[in-house]
């Protein structure tokens, strides 16, 4: 089902950084003059809204200067093959995560996975709206790469990559220094249709790899400088990362 974009679905949350509300999931903008990197993609059946977010915020798809990936789920990177082929934008991401954008494998929750949980609150419309935005279709990144170098990225907002494995093994955060922002992805989200908990968490350990791997990761968030955080699920997180990293660490530890 394509996302339908309204004007209260881009937020602005710092110096030309703009987090924008796909089909339960954000992708985040960051311009820089008649340039930006944009950092996920939602789903395959927010493609229309990515392109139409663009253009709200001034700019075009060739704007593009790179699409990073924070990990390779179908509700991540949907249309970033698509941005590639069709505008020659790079995708970039960890190492570790390139392989996975390439389907060598797939480290995605399972239909069957899915089905044990039914029976939790949440669970079977998130399934089927995930299903519409097409959660199961075949997605992969022909020609992935890894980021070039250690530290900052030579792009828009010098984003600085935060390796936070566990929920994949390549996963990563995005700081945005000059901002005081931090994109986390889903290795810290704020809300999902299948919790029944608000403010920063974990997601559900379905959706994990690697659940206890995801929670020691918590630790590197809390070390980033940063105000703002913006997840890969639920609304912007205004408070310190370290405070945010402790009440995830609280709630994981249940």
């Amino acid at each position: 089902m394509p996302k339908v974009l309204h004007d209260d679905d881009i937020i602005r949350v710092g110096t030309n950084v703009y987090v924008v509300s796909g089909s339960n999931t954000n992708w985040v903008i960051v311009k820089d003059g008649d340039s930006c990197t944009l950092v996920d993609t939602g789903y395959p059946g927010d493609r229309d809204a990515v392109l139409a977010s663009l253009e709200a915020v001034g700019l075009a798809p060739h704007s593009v200067a790179a699409v990073l990936v924070t990990h390779a789920h179908n509700d991540h990177i949907g249309s970033a093959e698509h941005l590639r082929s069709s505008y020659g934008i790079p995708v970039l991401m960890h190492e570790e995560e390139v392989p996975h954008a390439r389907r060598e494998f797939l480290h995605q929750v399972s239909v069957g996975q899915v089905l044990a949980q039914a029976w939790r609150p949440g669970v079977l419309p998130w399934a089927v709206h995930a299903l519409r935005a097409g959660g199961t279709a075949r997605v992969p990144v022909s020609e992935p790469e890894a980021f070039p170098a250690p530290g900052a990225l030579d792009l828009p907002g010098s984003p600085v990559p935060v390796h936070t494995p566990g929920h994949t093994g390549g996963h990563c955060a995005y700081h945005l220094p000059e901002s005081g922002v931090l994109i986390t992805g889903d290795a810290l989200v704020t809300a999902h249709p299948t919790s029944r908990i608000s403010g920063p968490q974990l997601l559900p350990a379905m959706f994990h790899t690697d659940r206890p791997r995801t929670l020691d990761s918590v630790a590197r968030i809390a070390n980033a400088d940063a105000d703002v955080l913006v997840p890969g699920h639920g609304p912007v997180h205004h408070g310190s990362a370290k405070e945010a990293a402790l009440t995830v660490r609280e709630r994981g530890a249940r």
